[in-house]
């Protein structure tokens, strides 16, 4: 019996996007013994990029499911003993909310442009390795929620509004 292992509700290790040269963009870790350092994450990362032709592949006895888009690459990280179905869940959910966010232009700039609201994204769907929601229409209404409430003076409202300033000061120089 000790070759069995017990059911926990901590499934997911990790959730990282890469880009195309495999250079991290967001990483997020749940289990500090398989990475202790950002060197060890790095490490995994580059073999997790390495093997990215297939969709399910396992690296040092984690299980690693993926999606790429473009010019970026998905990852879900859990431990051996997990359902890949439940990961590739996950990971369809992280993939989904994200394209709903950005508008289905899931693209590096794009992504960059918005990474304050995806690293909520991945709180959204797990914190701590325990999975929250795997509805992506769930998440990306609840990080929407959470961006109304920082307030009316976000970074995006102060450029929405000096792009109006200029707008006007164009208008009324061609007058």
């Amino acid at each position: 019996m000790s070759g069995l292992f017990e059911p926990t509700l901590y499934m997911v290790k990790g959730m990282v996007i890469l880009d195309s040269d495999g250079n991290r963009i967001l990483a997020k870790y749940y289990d500090e013994v398989a990475f202790p350092s950002v060197k060890e994450e790095k490490k995994f990362e580059k073999q997790l990029f390495s093997r990215s032709n297939s969709e399910i592949t396992m690296i040092n006895r984690m299980v690693c499911v993926h999606k790429s888009n473009v010019d970026l690459y998905f990852y879900v990280i859990g431990s051996a003993q997990e359902n890949e179905l439940i990961l590739h869940h996950v990971l369809t959910c992280l993939y989904e909310a994200v394209s709903f966010i950005l508008r289905k232009n899931v693209e590096k700039r794009s992504l960059m442009d918005n990474l304050d609201i995806i690293m909520l994204t991945f709180d959204e769907i797990c914190d701590g390795g325990i999975i929250l929601e795997g509805d992506a229409a769930k998440v990306s209404r609840a990080v929407a929620l959470k961006i109304e409430e920082q307030g009316p003076f976000t970074d995006q409202t102060v450029t929405q509004v000096l792009q109006s300033a200029r707008e006007q000061l164009k208008w009324s120089l061609l007058k």
